[in-house]
């Protein structure tokens, strides 16, 4: 796995697990295959902070290690790396309890608050076979839409044309706090941080479209 050993090297099944998952990034590559990115991209657009050498070089080290493996331009977990859901999303609701509080400023992305959300859009109640979710922040210069063609969610940063089902207005932090489970939809709505507009029907069945669930869950996108 490479010049440095996580697991410094002893005969142990922990120090064995930690030099082939200690490494910075495997883990969060992980979370994001667990919950079903398969492609290069995709794993990147997730994890905007890890550089393309270096997410290449961690899919590589997971492949010789045979917890993923490659078919043409897709990834997939083998049975070992599917085996580590309990170990990941164990993890999450560990931090969830013990380690995590508000994002720092640092943290509040914008763009991969958009990319979290439409991993998880449900717009199975809205209708139709075209659904569009136009999301705006206050303190964010860029401008979200989700668009769902037959049920496959994506993201643009440029106006698609098309009728918009639901806008979402908000704060880039309140957003994070509600899709994080920290901040209760219906009390960010009452209050005027979040806001939703659309059909009647639509907005009140927002918080079921979003698939908001407590805050370890949505981390990790289950």
């Amino acid at each position: 796995m490479g010049r440095h050993l996580p697991g410094a090297g002893q005969y142990c099944p922990v120090s064995r697990a930690l030099d082939v998952l200690g490494e910075r990034w495997t883990l969060l590559i992980l979370r994001d295959m667990l919950v079903g990115a398969t492609r290069f991209n995709d794993i990147a657009r997730g994890l905007p902070g890890l550089s393309r050498t270096l997410l290449a070089t961690r899919l590589r080290q997971l492949e010789r290690a045979g917890v993923i493996a490659r078919d043409g331009t897709a990834y997939a977990l083998t049975p070992a790396g599917r085996a580590l859901e309990p170990l990941v999303f164990g993890m999450a609701e560990w931090g969830a309890r013990w380690a995590f509080g508000d994002p720092e400023e640092h943290e509040l992305d914008a763009e991969l608050l958009v990319w979290w959300m439409h991993t998880r859009l449900d717009t199975s109640r809205l209708g139709g076979d075209r659904q569009v979710v136009h999301v705006r922040f206050a303190d964010e210069p860029k401008r979200f839409w989700i668009v769902v063609e037959r049920g496959v969610p994506s993201v643009c940063t440029v106006d698609p044309g098309f009728d918009v089902t639901l806008t979402i207005s908000s704060d880039v932090r309140s957003l994070y706090r509600v899709w994080l489970g920290r901040l209760p939809l219906g009390a960010a709505m009452r209050s005027g941080a979040v806001a939703v507009d659309g059909p009647r029907d639509a907005v009140r069945q927002v918080g079921d479209v979003l698939r908001l669930s407590p805050v370890a869950p949505a981390v990790m996108g289950v």
